[in-house]
């Protein structure tokens, strides 16, 4: 990799000839697909990025001049040139450098990342700033198509466009195709009009039908709807935007040509360029669903490493809400550009008049979901735990104060591993057990996660079923549904010393530590807890009154404040009890393996073992 290992920082880059850059950018593309077959990561975003993220460094003069990345899993590039380079291995792994954006991380990271749709409020932010401040730097912004569908980013534009803000937004289309706009004509175009031409002709003609009076203004708002059939951007120039292309972002010189001309606009600017995701990888071109995050793979056949043969619980999720909407067909799913991901994908094909992907839109996702339930049919909102927090408002609101039967089927709850702390599922748990009228629960297993979901079906009430990102168990199946008694936990075993109370995936490790323990003499009664609200207070204080000490022990993968053990210690605000919570602190938790963060904070089994003789002790 000769180029590429002299660019140390954005300054090694621009003193480049613009002629070698491709060949920098085939280099780059490289080391992205080595390092992600390794490390697991964002892969087809990335590819799509390279000629991008180096013609942005080129012509900007960065980390004065602000990149803003939405999201941030578009950004490997932006890392590898930003310094980054010789870390690159270590992406996504304990100690390591990032998936997404991170302030902490680099000083050419202006804003961190990691849910998408954020980037234009941020860089509007950022460039306010700067104007308040009286101070003198560029602020740019890239932005998905996917990201774009969220509501925030049209708040972000409208906003801009109303203050007129020196603001330039790059919207990177990767939807798999080349806009026929894209080539020569366009390039031309684009040309044309960062010289101001067209938008200078345009002014005076609007001016010239202004003094025509009634007639000029009808004249005038005709030609305004008849240029929305011929320019893709007729949106982003009644939000206040210039509009620029859309232009080929593969193309290094028509990018930098522009960009450089762009330097000097200073108003709001919208650049639409098109790209491939995937691009220079064919099985992630080919494929670029399933390389947009993809776990470490063999670099010739694209068949991911380490995998058995079981279904995720999304896919085991996915398959059973399938079974049941077979039967009912009031059942309705939501997934908010998820639908792979929350293992939907056989429901939309088999329902697809019942099945609604609602784009990167969780608070209308909750809403629309409401409504389908006010009108009597029974939706079930599938989002990943750390996507429904942006939509608390709308759950506690239009859901659970109506008491609206919505489910929602809450993907990646728990520890995600190595997509960081914007992505960890660790705090629903918390969030939805002060909600009224809401139901949670958290099954052990695949067997009890089809039992829990039919059971929501039965309760006219909102229900939140959290399961986690792993495999299933492979537990044996019960070959009809059963409904679960509301409320209910479930004793797995019998011990006269402690009681261990349990949720979701940590049921398992808690009687395996409990085998453990009765080797060294300490014999603990397990309880499967099932329901976080409505907590079984009954079978909780029974059991405590047979034991020889009152000591409880909680576990979960949620963080401690607020969760299980917050909701045990309620009920004995007056008894002496003893009660250690076992979960996860009061922090954000960093990106690493699951096995390695469970270790960490005391969630494995030995660590648990441990925890607990200390605390009997």
């Amino acid at each position: 990799m000769a180029i590429l290992e002299k660019i140390n920082s954005p300054e090694d880059l621009r003193i480049l000839k613009k002629e070698v850059l491709p060949q920098l950018a085939n280099e780059i593309r490289e080391k992205i697909i080595e390092t992600v077959s390794h490390t697991g990561g964002h892969l087809a975003p990335s590819l799509g990025c390279v000629e991008l993220a180096i013609a942005v460094h080129y012509v900007f003069n960065t980390p004065e001049d602000k990149i803003v990345w939405d999201v941030g899993h578009q950004a490997y590039t932006h890392k590898i040139l930003t310094g980054r380079k010789d870390k690159f291995f270590t992406l996504r792994q304990l100690n390591g450098i990032s998936g997404f954006t991170r302030r902490d991380e680099s000083i050419y990271d202006p804003f961190g990342a990691g849910h998408s749709s954020t980037a234009i409020s941020a860089a509007l932010g950022l460039a306010t700033a700067r104007d308040l401040k009286k101070e003198d730097y560029r602020v740019v912004c890239v932005i998905g198509d996917g990201s774009i569908t969220g509501g925030m980013a049209y708040e972000g534009l409208n906003n801009v466009g109303h203050l007129g803000t020196d603001l330039l937004v790059i919207l990177n289309d990767n939807e798999m195709f080349i806009s026929h706009r894209v080539g020569a004509i366009a390039g031309y175009l684009t040309r044309i009009l960062t010289l101001g031409l067209v938008k200078r002709f345009e002014k005076k003609v609007e001016n010239f039908l202004r003094r025509l009076h009634f007639v000029g203004l009808i004249i005038l708002r005709i030609a305004k709807r008849f240029k929305v059939l011929f320019f893709p951007g007729m949106l982003f120039e009644e939000l206040g935007f210039s509009y620029l292309g859309p232009i080929d972002g593969h193309d290094l010189n028509l990018l930098i040509e522009t960009l450089e001309r762009l330097k000097y606009f200073h108003r709001p600017v919208l650049l639409h360029i098109t790209t491939k995701k995937g691009k220079g990888f064919p099985l992630a071109e080919k494929e670029p669903t399933k390389f947009h995050g993809v776990d470490p793979f063999d670099l010739t056949t694209g068949k991911l490493l380490n995998q058995n043969n079981r279904l995720t619980y999304s896919q085991f999720f996915g398959q059973t809400l399938t079974r049941l909407a077979r039967e009912d067909k009031r059942i309705c799913a939501i997934t908010a550009a998820m639908s792979v991901g929350t293992g939907l994908s056989m429901f939309a094909e088999e329902f697809p008049d019942r099945f609604f992907d609602v784009g990167i839109a969780e608070q209308h996702a909750v809403t629309f979901a409401a409504g389908l339930a006010a009108g009597g049919m029974r939706p079930v909102c599938a989002i990943y735990s750390t996507f429904l927090q942006r939509a608390l408002d709308q759950i506690i609101h239009d859901v659970a104060l109506q008491s609206l039967p919505v489910i929602f089927a809450i993907d990646r709850a728990g520890i995600v591993g190595e997509d960081g702390p914007t992505h960890q599922g660790v705090f629903d748990l918390t969030y939805l057990r002060m909600i009224p009228n809401l139901v949670v629960m958290a099954p052990a297993d695949e067997n009890e996660l089809q039992h829990m979901l039919y059971t929501a079906f039965t309760l006219d009430l909102p229900i939140a079923i959290r399961y986690p990102r792993s495999k299933i168990m492979g537990v044996a199946l019960d070959e009809k549904f059963t409904s679960l008694p509301l409320g209910k936990g479930e004793v797995l075993t019998e011990g006269k010393d402690l009681l261990i109370i349990a949720i979701g995936n940590m049921v398992y490790p808690a009687v395996e530590s409990a085998k453990r323990l009765s080797k060294e003499n300490i014999y603990a009664t397990v309880v499967n807890a099932r329901f976080l609200k409505p907590l079984d207070e009954i079978l909780i204080k029974g059991i405590l009154k047979k034991l020889s000490r009152p000591l409880i022990v909680t576990i979960e993968e949620n963080v401690i404040s607020g969760g299980l053990g917050s909701a045990v210690r309620e009920i004995f605000t007056k008894e002496k009890v003893e009660i250690l919570s076992l979960g996860l602190p009061d922090k954000f938790i960093e990106q690493g393996k699951l096995e390695q963060i469970r270790e960490k904070y005391g969630l494995s089994v030995e660590k648990i073992v441990q925890n607990i003789k200390e605390f009997v002790k």
